[in-house]
C-alpha cells in the first residue's frame, strides 16, 4: 500500500500575539501536570510565554499542547484570518482537534495544527464546499484534495533534500513572473487557506455526507505512471480547463490538460484558445458547459455563504477609471507606471488564461505573469481569474479614460471545475466518471488503510 502518513501539520495564523481556550484538558510539552483551560501566547526576549495573563508557562522557541482526550479534546484559536488577500477575508475564531504546536519565528507566534490526514479531509471538503453536496461529489473532491496533500508531503521532502527546486520568481528590466506554491512553508506541510486547501478545523459542521465520503474512500489517491498526482481544482474553469504549467512551475503533468467542461458530444470550444482573436470570442461568448450554471441549489451545495456573494463566476465583467487603474497598479507593484495606455496580452493558455501581460505605462512598461500575479496587480483583492479580454475607452491625447475587463470563471482553472463537477453529480456521474473527465488517464489507488 505504500508509506502510511497518519499525522499532517497545518499552519493556521501567524501574529505577535495568539489568544486561545481549550475544551477540556491539554498538557504542554507531555507534562500532564501542565496543563491550560485558557490563555494567549506572546513573545519576550525571544522566548515564548504561555498562559493566562499572570501565570504563564515560559519556554523556549516551540511547544506543543495536546489534549489528555483525543476525541473530547478542542482548541479554539481567536481572530483567525480567512482569504487573506480575497474579496471574502474576514477574521472569526475556529475550533480544532488534536495539537495546537507554537513557534517562534521571528517577532511573531506560528499556530500549527497536528491533526490526522482523515480528520483534516472532514474538515477541508466542509470548508470547501456544503456537506450537503451529492455524495459522488464529496467523494470526487475528497480523493482530489488527499492526493493534493500526500504529493505536496512527497514533494517537501524532495525540496528538503535539495532534490528539487525551481525559480519562482523571473525578474529582469522588462519582465516580471512570479508563480506561488506552497514552496512557501517550511514549518509546516501546508496552511489554512486557500493558497493550499482551505482549512477552517471543526468550525464548519461536519455534515455526516462528509464523514461518509471520507471513509469510503480512506486512503485512495489519484495516481498517473505510479505517482500520486498532484491533483487541483478551482470554483470554475469557465468552460475550458487550464494546464498546470500556466500557473505553477513549469512541469508538465500528463493529467493536468485541457479540458472542455462540455455535457455534448463535442468541445465546448474547439479552436486554440492561445491565439488571441479565438481567446476573445471565447471569453466574450457564453458557451454550453457544465459549470455554466444559475441552479441556486446546486450553487449552494458548492459555495459557503461568503462565496454565495459572486455569482457571476462563468462570465463577468470589471471596469476601471484610469485613476483608479493607475493608483492600483501602483499600489501592488510598488512602482509608479504614471497614466495606464495599454494592457496588451502576451500569452495565453489553453483556457486563454493569461499567461503573461504588458503593461504600457507613461513612465514605465512591463510583462508580468504568471496567473495569479496578474490577477493581483488587477484588483484590490485578486480577479476573478486572468481569463479576460481589455476595452479600454474615452482615450484623449491617446491616454485611456477607462479600461473594461470582461472575464471567463472563477480561479486559475486547473484541475477539477467544482461547479462543473457539482452539476456532473446531479445528473448522474459517478465520482470516478468525475475524476476521469478532469484527471485525463490518472487512475483511483488506494494508498493506506485504516489509520485511525
Amino acid at each position: 500500500m505504500g508509506e502510511t502518513r497518519p499525522h499532517i501539520e497545518v499552519g493556521i495564523m501567524k501574529a505577535g500575539r495568539i489568544r486561545f481556550s481549550f475544551e477540556g484538558s491539554f498538557r504542554i510539552n507531555g507534562h500532564p501536570e501542565e496543563s491550560l483551560k485558557t490563555g494567549e501566547a506572546f513573545l519576550e526576549k525571544g522566548r515564548l510565554r504561555i498562559g493566562p495573563r499572570g501565570r504563564e508557562f515560559v519556554t523556549g522557541e516551540h511547544v506543543i499542547l495536546e489534549p489528555l482526550d483525543l476525541k473530547s479534546g478542542r482548541f479554539v484559536i481567536h481572530d483567525v484570518v480567512i482569504g487573506i488577500g480575497f474579496h471574502w477575508e474576514q477574521k472569526e475564531d475556529q475550533k480544532f482537534q488534536g495539537a495546537l504546536k507554537l513557534m517562534a519565528i521571528g517577532n511573531e507566534i506560528q499556530a500549527v495544527n497536528i491533526i490526522s490526514i482523515e480528520d483534516y479531509l472532514i474538515s477541508v471538503i466542509s470548508s470547501e464546499m456544503r456537506g450537503d453536496s451529492s455524495p459522488a461529489l464529496l467523494k470526487a473532491h475528497t480523493i482530489i484534495s488527499r492526493s493534493w496533500l500526500l504529493a505536496q508531503i512527497e514533494k517537501q521532502d524532495k525540496l528538503g533534500e535539495g532534490t528539487v527546486s525551481h525559480e519562482m520568481v523571473r525578474e529582469s528590466g522588462e519582465e516580471y513572473i512570479r508563480w506561488y506554491d506552497r514552496e512557501d512553508h517550511d514549518d509546516y506541510h501546508v496552511c489554512a487557506d486557500d493558497h493550499c486547501q482551505r482549512y477552517q478545523g471543526v468550525t464548519r459542521a461536519h455534515n455526516p455526507g462528509v464523514v461518509e465520503a471520507v471513509l469510503a474512500t480512506e486512503g485512495e489517491v489519484l495516481v498517473y505512471d505510479g505517482k500520486i498526482c498532484d491533483a487541483r481544482f478551482s470554483k470554475c474553469c469557465g468552460g475550458v480547463s487550464e494546464q498546470f504549467e500556466n500557473c505553477w512551475e513549469p512541469v508538465f503533468h500528463p493529467y493536468l490538460q485541457r479540458v472542455d467542461d462540455n455535457p455534448g458530444p463535442g468541445p465546448v470550444n474547439g479552436e486554440d484558445l492561445k491565439i488571441e482573436t479565438n481567446a476573445v470570442r471565447f471569453i466574450e461568448a457564453a458557451p454550453l458547459a457544465f459549470c455554466n450554471t444559475g441552479d441556486e441549489g446546486l450553487l449552494m451545495q458548492v459555495l459557503n455563504d461568503y462565496d454565495l456573494a459572486s455569482r457571476d463566476f462563468y462570465r463577468w465583467i470589471v471596469a476601471y477609471t484610469q485613476q483608479e487603474i493607475a493608483e492600483l497598479i501602483r499600489e501592488k507593484s510598488g512602482t509608479d507606471f504614471g497614466e495606464i495606455v495599454d494592457l496588451v496580452p502576451v500569452e495565453r493558455g489553453e483556457s486563454g488564461r493569461l499567461v503573461r501581460l504588458l503593461i504600457v505605462g507613461t513612465r514605465k512598461r512591463i510583462i508580468l505573469g504568471k496567473e495569479l500575479e496578474i490577477r493581483r496587480w488587477l484588483s484590490k483583492s485578486h480577479l476573478y481569474s486572468s481569463a479576460f479580454t481589455v476595452h479600454s475607452g474615452e482615450i484623449e491625447n491617446g491616454i485611456p479614460g477607462k479600461f473594461i475587463l470582461h472575464g471567463a470563471g472563477w480561479g486559475h482553472g486547473v484541475g477539477l471545475c467544482q461547479i462543473g463537477a457539482a452539476v456532473m453529480a446531479s445528473r448522474g456521474y459517478s465520482h470516478g466518471e468525475i475524476l476521469a473527465h478532469y484527471f485525463r488517464d490518472a487512475t483511483i489507488k488506494k494508498r493506506y488503510e485504516q489509520t485511525r
